[in-house]
């Protein structure tokens, strides 16, 4: 009878030990994740997770409270412009066709004339109100050369709009509206902090579909993809499509982080946003003046490849490359030379080209600053003061006759009527009248139309100093030719490779 009732005993306890082992194996797992699928465990032994807008894993479960907050500080833009079309105009858009048969008149006279029209052009666009009494930022392409400029608002309200400055060089555009009371405003966040995974949203007016919200995360950052000198794009997989440029994109705690400005047509979830501390820091400028004041040094720069780095020993193919140098502006005056390479401008390293114009464009015009340049394998240092940059001028390029023909290349005499037809001021160098598919020259992308200044660093004036240079240059023990060319007003250096 003892014996039984011990056994019994023991069995109740042992039953009882397991449950509550049990119990605790459940309450320590509280939720087992399988891949993106939860399975939650509830007990009165375990701890409840804090009620939040996220899930375990960060996510947002619901953008709606916070999009409900942003959306009546965006706004959409429509513009109209008057376009000019009609008239004769060539089936040809190879200029230097047109001017095989004597321009646009030989096909007017052959198809007969057409009369031009003007009419009225109307687009759309995104933008965000930044102040109280109506200011907002929005792309320069979005309002650039309209005639006209609504801007509506979230409760319909509709107002005419003025630019109040715009920069062509970063597609911004800052419009002032006269609103009847004060206006809902955005919170101008920091892009700096801004980490690739972050989650954002992008509110706007794609092809005219009002208050359209998309969401996704910071792809990339840093990104340069050509629209201008100061290229330096938040990339992100937010929907944006055409009529997105302009508006805001945000970050999770409301902020704007990014100016929507393009994307890549042949592509899906690739979007580019202007950083908004791009935005913040021309904000005054575009106020008070209308445009942007940039510092300017006077010089053409190009990238260094591992090429250039090497023919120019080079430790590293870091810095910008001095390509050429503007008559009696700062560098020219400090005595700086084509062929110095940038590597410091007043203690901050020049790592590329790109670094370079940013650092100097945010110099105040008027400052005097250092620049440590290599030239020849030595550093220097040169004091220069910091003018105003001017607008940029646009590039030209043609085809000559063929001359003499080296790595690739032919070329010729400047004569009088090249130096008029290219705008020359003299008949020095040479010019590259025709390039072999496949050569030295072609690889090096030089084209047709260049103007060769340089030769492994010895000027070239005329035909015989292109010659003797290029004849040096093929014979010697090097494997690379170093050559400086003109494009337009522009010039920058290639490197051939002998085959």
């Amino acid at each position: 009878m003892n014996s039984e009732g011990t056994k019994k005993r023991k069995k109740f306890l042992l039953v009882s030990v397991s449950f509550l082992i049990a119990v605790f194996i459940i309450s320590f797992v509280g939720t087992i994740h399988f891949s993106n699928v939860s399975l939650k465990v509830t007990s009165r032994y375990a701890i409840a997770a804090p009620t939040t807008s996220t899930d375990i894993h960060g996510i947002p479960s619901s953008l709606a409270d916070l999009v409900e907050k942003l959306q009546p500080a965006v706004v959409n833009i429509s513009t109209t412009k008057t376009v000019t079309s009609g008239g004769f105009q060539s089936p040809f858009n190879d200029p230097r066709f047109n001017r095989f048969f004597g321009g646009d008149e030989f096909f007017r006279r052959f198809f007969g004339d057409t009369p031009e029209r003007e009419f009225k052009q109307r687009s759309l666009g995104s933008g965000f109100i930044i102040s109280k009494d109506g200011y907002i930022f929005t792309n320069n392409h979005v309002v650039e050369k309209a005639d006209t400029i609504v801007v509506k608002l979230s409760n319909g309200k509709e107002y005419n709009a003025t630019v109040k400055g715009r920069d062509k060089n970063t597609d911004i555009a800052l419009l002032k509206i006269e609103p009847d009371n004060g206006l809902p405003v955005v919170t101008l966040g920091d892009s700096s902090k801004l980490r690739v995974g972050d989650w954002v949203i992008a509110i706007g007016n794609p092809f005219g579909l009002s208050q359209t919200v998309t969401a996704g995360i910071v792809s990339a950052k840093g990104r340069v993809i050509g629209a201008g000198p100061y290229d330096d794009f938040i990339q992100t997989d937010a929907s944006i499509n055409p009529g997105n440029s302009g508006g805001p994109l945000f970050n999770l705690d409301g902020e704007v982080v990014g100016i929507n400005t393009a994307i890549v047509a042949q592509g899906q979830g690739i979007g580019f946003a202007i950083p908004v501390d791009m935005a913040k820091d021309i904000l005054s400028d575009l106020r008070t003046e209308g445009k942007v004041v940039r510092g300017w040094l006077g010089v053409q720069v190009q990238a260094i490849t591992e090429d250039i780095a090497k023919n120019l020993q080079l430790e590293k193919a870091e810095g910008a490359l001095v390509s050429d140098v503007f008559k009696g502006d700062p560098a020219d005056k400090a005595g700086m030379k084509t062929g110095d390479v940038i590597i410091e401008i007043d203690g901050k390293i020049v790592k590329n080209t790109h670094e370079l114009i940013k650092i100097v464009a945010g110099i105040t015009v008027g400052e005097r600053v250092k620049i440590k340049v290599l030239r020849d394998g030595k550093q220097k240092i040169f004091t220069v003061k910091v003018m105003e940059r001017p607008e940029s001028k646009d590039l030209t390029e043609d085809e000559t006759p063929e001359g003499k023909e080296y790595l690739g290349m032919t070329v010729q005499a400047i004569t009088p009527e090249i130096a008029e037809h290219f705008g020359l001021s003299n008949l020095k160098g040479v010019i590259i009248a025709q390039v072999q598919s496949g050569s030295p020259a072609d690889e090096a992308s030089i084209r047709s139309g260049d103007i060769i200044r340089q030769i492994n660093k010895s000027e070239i004036s005329s035909m015989k100093d292109y010659q003797e240079a290029m004849e040096k240059a093929v014979a010697d023990s090097e494997d690379t030719v170093l050559v400086l060319i003109q494009r337009g007003k522009a010039k920058s250096f290639a490197v051939m490779r002998k085959q």
